[in-house]
């Protein structure tokens, strides 16, 4: 992994915001109507390059395919790609998950009207009947040879593929095959290495997403304190990293958010009271949003937090959910008062979270994804003048 050492290095959590062609056959495969194979494959290959080179000819230096190849969403693409799962409509009486929060609770009319604007991401239960298993190879593979194919034209320092975290990978799932609950997540995770080896195998840089790692916290507290929290996250923590066992953490990138929604996010739990357990994780670097107004303040908490030797941190300096652009003297000033705690070598600028989460969901307008993504890179430039001077 790259550092920034003559100037700071740019970057991007990894989701971006589908064409409209990708689009027209990713609503005919989700609805179940027949479509036209071939001509899908060739949409996403010719997508997926075209994303990267627009990635590279904004002068982003760290990039993603844009998750393109990933159906339903960022975490519940899993479901394609693993292998002891049954869907089911959700039962009505339980409630739906998706809808639970302390967050929601407080603000239920506005998340009323959030619902209404941008659907839940999905209406069923994902119930393990059988042993978890990996058999997303192919698709998997695809996804590589796409990417592989659209950085030939295009002139980039490195490259990386997102994927979910054993947390995040299909979250709120119900088990039914195994004895504990721990089992479970322990076998989900073992699965999911399959997934992590291989794109580190392939010459990428794996990114773990894990937004769970923090919005869990609002789902459990109350009833439960941050106490069982911590607990909750030390498990999934301990799971993450055995299934990266092997990496070398250079190849690791560990992305920890609080969701990407645009609510009021008042439950949050403060990065204070975990970053000792992200930082357990065994990658090389910690992708953290830092440009939500909500969070935005705790880039204080490294004047206490020592980032560990060897590791970089890359914080969110510019934010998914909303279409105002941040104007490239803000995007430097973020960068500039990280850079003096944690060194200037240790930061790679990006973005609080991807900018379509979903297939079909996008958190804001196209030209603004990509007017974002042209701050991020000026701030940076700017970043890069004041501290080398």
């Amino acid at each position: 992994m790259k550092r920034s050492t003559d100037r700071i290095l740019t970057t991007h959590v990894g989701s971006l915001i589908r064409p409209d062609a990708l689009i027209e056959f990713m609503h005919a495969k989700e609805a179940g109507k027949p479509f036209d194979q071939a001509a899908y494959e060739e949409c996403l290959t010719d997508s997926v390059a075209t994303v990267v080179k627009q990635q590279a000819d904004i002068g982003v230096d760290v990039i993603s395919d844009g998750e393109f190849g990933k159906t339903i969403s960022w975490a519940q693409y899993a479901l394609e790609r693993l292998g002891g799962f049954e869907r089911r409509v959700f039962n009505r009486a339980a409630g739906n998950p998706w809808t639970r929060g302390a967050d929601r609770t407080r603000f239920a009319e506005f998340y009323a009207e959030l619902d209404g604007r941008d659907p839940i991401e999905t209406t069923k239960d994902s119930v393990i009947v059988s042993p978890v298993s990996y058999t997303g190879q192919a698709i998997l593979q695809r996804d590589i040879d796409n990417f592989n194919a659209g950085l030939k034209n295009a002139k980039v320092d490195e490259a990386f593929l997102p994927v979910a975290a054993p947390a995040s990978a299909i979250p709120d799932r119900k088990n039914e095959y195994y004895q504990t609950d721990e089992e479970s997540i322990r076998a989900v995770g073992k699965a999911m290495a399959v997934e992590y080896r291989a794109i580190v195998d392939a010459g990428f840089i794996v990114q773990l997403d894990d937004a769970r790692a923090a919005v869990t916290y609002d789902r459990m507290v109350p009833p439960k304190t941050l106490a069982d929290f911590r607990d909750w996250l030390e498990l999934h923590t301990e799971v993450l990293n055995d299934a990266i066992t092997g990496i070398p953490p250079e190849k690791i990138r560990c992305h920890v958010c609080w969701g990407s929604w645009p609510g009021p996010h008042v439950s949050d739990v403060p990065v204070r009271d975990i970053i000792d357990i992200i930082l357990k994780v065994k990658a090389g670097a910690y992708s953290l949003e830092m440009a939500n107004p909500r969070h935005e303040h705790e880039w204080q908490v490294w004047k206490d937090v020592k980032l560990p030797d060897g590791k970089i941190l890359i914080p969110g300096v510019i934010s998914h959910s909303t279409n105002v652009v941040e104007h490239p003297e803000l995007v430097a000033e973020r960068i500039g008062r990280l850079a003096k705690l944690v060194g200037r070598e240790n930061v790679i600028a990006g973005t609080d979270c991807g900018f379509a989460q979903a297939t079909f969901l996008r958190r804001v307008h196209p030209s603004i994804q990509w007017a974002k993504l042209e701050a991020l890179v000026e701030g940076g430039r700017i970043a890069t003048k004041q501290l080398w001077g």
